[in-house]
């Protein structure tokens, strides 16, 4: 239940439509308590105000509000198309779920209704003083509301889908996951090494294709205790699975049905930032590898990349080992560790691969994985020697200049990957 409320609160934000209604309703309900205060009678001390005077205010927010909500919709669109041509389209989704616009956006159209609403209830209905001057107070409040949101949107409109903003979203969508498995590395279960040889009869989809966003081990966890079985998952969040191929693993064979057992997987046609650590650093790489395209040769970017990169990391490493193993509250079930290897390749590889000519993304790499060699983690100093090594081979092949090359090697050789060509 926790993980489905969790789910459901991250949800909405990546639907424009959810927060408008919900501010138009709440427009509605204003309106309402002006009616509910119109049956108090009269009540002594409150200044009179005129039926004229809350109709003209309410002119004034009903004829501005719509014409600045269509721009703010027209600005959040050019925003979000900077976002995915100049980052990479998968960042869409957490441009688009930037809060402070989505609040703009919908108290904009929140008051536009507020008004019209209460612009129809001055004119067919006869207010006594208190409700006149409780509608009054709450068309006040809308206006200097409507200012402030305003006000706080176009500092925030100016920087929204710029490469900047995107690459601080997506780091830490990305640092949130990772957080995430720090807090419970093996997703509440019993963790298992990557790559182990798994027990019991494979379980897999009959009908369904895409990528897992999400898996109720807690679910999995009372199918296993109904059925006196241990379970194994086989296909993490972030992993594509169609037809055939093994979601989990199930000991002794048969003991759990295959239907009650994928209906605990949830799978769509998108990865999810929020349970897979692995698409946040894809997205992070593809941001780098975009920079260095021909087209765009910015290789600023790309070393901002690699240092938002070492950031994430180190910070997973160190919290790693600093963590202390909390007992699996689902011990039945069990869940394959992060693979240091795969963090390394989603992180590195492609931006590796197109900076090869790039003698200032070279060497910035190999500073990386020379740091990533003191933090004390055994599996994270392995992956970035044999990265450092992978990426010096690459610039072997790249870098034209003597000089430039001699300088990547003179890193890689102390990061203990260099070799004798």
């Amino acid at each position: 239940m926790a993980s489905w409320l969790r789910r459901f609160a991250a949800d909405p934000r990546q639907r424009l439509w959810f927060r408008p209604a919900f501010y138009c309703t709440l427009a509605v309900l204003l309106v309402g308590v002006a009616y509910i205060s119109d049956g108090l009678g009269d009540m002594p001390g409150i200044p009179g105000v005129t039926a004229g005077t809350i109709e003209k205010l309410l002119t004034v927010i009903s004829s501005t509000m719509l014409a600045v909500a269509t721009f703010a919709v027209s600005s959040m669109l050019a925003a979000y198309s900077a976002a995915t041509t100049n980052t990479s389209p998968r960042t869409f989704k957490l441009v688009l779920a930037d809060d402070i616009s989505q609040s703009a956006l919908s108290s904009f159209i929140g008051a536009f209704i507020f008004a019209v609403i209460g612009l129809i209830s001055v004119r067919v209905h006869d207010f006594a003083p208190s409700g006149r001057f409780v509608l009054f107070i709450l068309t006040l409040g809308i206006f200097v509301w409507v200012i402030a949101t305003f006000v706080r949107w176009v500092d925030r409109i100016a920087r929204l889908g710029r490469m900047g903003s995107t690459l601080s979203k997506t780091e830490t969508a990305a640092r949130d996951a990772l957080n995430e498995r720090v807090r419970q590395p093996a997703l509440g279960g019993v963790p298992v090494a990557p790559g182990s040889t798994p027990d019991g009869a494979p379980v897999s989809s009959a009908d369904r294709i895409g990528f897992v966003r999400h898996i109720e081990i807690a679910a999995l966890q009372e199918l296993a205790e109904a059925a006196d079985a241990r379970i194994r998952i086989a296909a993490l969040p972030g992993a594509f699975v169609s037809p055939g191929d093994p979601l989990a693993y199930v000991s002794p064979a048969g003991a759990v049905g295959e239907e009650k057992l994928c209906a605990t997987f949830e799978i769509g046609a998108e990865r999810s930032f929020l349970n897979d650590p692995y698409y946040g650093l894809t997205v992070l790489s593809e941001i780098g590898a975009r920079a260095l395209s021909p087209g765009i040769n910015d290789a600023g970017t790309a070393v901002g990349v690699i240092c938002t990169l070492h950031r994430l990391i180190w910070a997973w490493a160190a919290q790693t080992l600093a963590a202390e193993g909390a007992p699996p509250r689902c011990d039945r079930v069990q869940v394959p560790l992060l693979d240091v290897a795969e963090i390394f390749d989603h992180a590195f590889t492609a931006i590796a691969r197109d900076g090869a000519g790039v003698v200032e993304v070279m060497e910035r790499l190999q500073r990386t994985f020379l740091a990533f060699q003191a933090i004390g983690h055994p599996a994270v100093a392995r992956a970035a020697r044999q990265h450092a090594a992978s990426a010096l081979e690459r610039a072997r092949r790249a870098t034209g200049l003597p000089d430039d090359l001699a300088r990547v090697e003179a890193l890689a050789r102390r990061v203990g990957a260099a070799a004798p060509r």
